[in-house]
């Protein structure tokens, strides 16, 4: 078993080594806009799960991930190669879900807003339910006032 220490590193090198290969190598013209955002190896080294993104509609984002796994062999080799360790890890490409989380958070803040701007416009002119400043000030006496009310 590997220590985590090495295996991040592993990952990292993963993650370079499959881009500069889509880059330069692969030629495949499905292959869309894509964009190795992580990736991620098991401990015993066997296994790299490799997030990716892809700039474009649902279409061009099928087409990319067919390409991507028909490369896998070549970018297994050339994890291989450049990376120089016993076992070249199995490569799995998995979609990275940032961009939708991303687009949930936008139109959630834009509904926030949206109700931000509601309270607002409800409370333009409003008036305190009571005074305005409901607090004792220092040197006022509470039994005063109640002594000249009587």
């Amino acid at each position: 078993m590997a220590d985590n220490a090495r295996a991040r590193k592993l990952a990292d090198r993963i993650q370079v080594v499959v881009a500069e290969t889509l880059d330069r190598r692969i030629k495949d013209p499905r292959l869309g806009f894509v964009t190795i955002t992580d990736a991620r190896v098991t401990g015993d080294l066997r296994e790299a799960t490799v997030f990716y993104t892809v700039y474009g509609d649902d279409e061009e984002r099928a087409a990319s991930a067919a390409a991507l796994e028909s490369a896998k062999g070549i970018l297994r080799s050339e994890v291989g190669r450049q990376t120089g360790v016993r076992f070249t890890p199995t490569l799995a490409f998995v979609p990275d879900a940032l961009p939708d989380n991303a687009r949930t958070i936008d139109d959630l803040l834009h509904v926030a807003r949206a109700k931000d701007a509601e309270v607002r416009e409800a409370s333009t002119g409003a008036t305190y339910a009571g005074d305005a400043d409901p607090y004792r000030k220092p040197g006022e006496d509470s039994h005063e006032t109640d002594s000249a009310a009587e």
